[in-house]
């Protein structure tokens, strides 16, 4: 099934592009995701989002923005601030001139439950998610649709202390206390995979 957008309400709470020092490093993982396989291009964009905490303890985040190829030069605009949630309405309020990634609400669920990770990167390798178990990485129990609040529940069901672990049949998701944490750490899988 291919992208299909986002399936939840943006509240634009302004349009002002998101202006961060980390933005720099943060345009630098996309480019290597991009490099590495784990952000597949498709017509008006790349399957994949990261992003990081502003703030220790906040849940406000700095994540790439939806239909936007990670490969490319990424100017500023292609960053949009997600001040918060409502996991029960389905609503993300944004700031930005774009529409935020369509996994928003569940970067905003993760920086809810762990307050010690400040980078989240999810990413796409079908050699991953094949060798998964024999990998040792966890996974959700069952398949559900990207941007979904049912995603977002499996994902917690697994959760706790992890650092890497796999959406059924979708793709995984890296987290560090930094981004480089959380960007070395997938490239560490992927060179731990057999080529197939």
């Amino acid at each position: 099934m291919g992208y299909q957008g986002v399936k939840f309400r943006t509240e634009v709470i302004g349009r002002e592009v998101p202006q961060s020092p980390p933005i720099k490093e943060l345009r630098y993982w996309c480019r290597k995701f991009s490099s590495q396989g784990f952000a597949p291009v498709y017509e008006g964009g790349s399957y994949g989002n990261l992003s990081f905490r502003l703030q220790e303890s906040k849940d406000q985040f700095i994540i790439t923005a939806s239909g936007i190829d990670l490969g490319e030069e990424l100017s500023d605009d292609c960053f949009v601030k997600v001040e918060n949630c409502d996991l029960k309405k389905g609503v993300v309020y944004a700031s930005g001139e774009r529409e935020p990634s369509s996994e928003s609400i569940l970067h905003f669920a993760i920086y809810h439950e762990r307050k010690d990770v400040n980078a989240i990167f999810h990413g796409h390798s079908k050699n991953i998610l094949e060798q998964a178990n024999e990998l040792g990485i966890p996974q959700t129990s069952k398949e559900e649709p990207y941007g979904t609040i049912e995603l977002v529940q499996k994902v917690l069901e697994i959760l706790d202390d992890k650092a890497f672990l796999i959406m059924k049949n979708h793709g995984f998701i890296s987290l560090g206390r930094t981004m480089r944490e959380a960007g070395e750490l997938a490239l560490r899988f992927r060179v731990k995979t057999k080529i197939v």
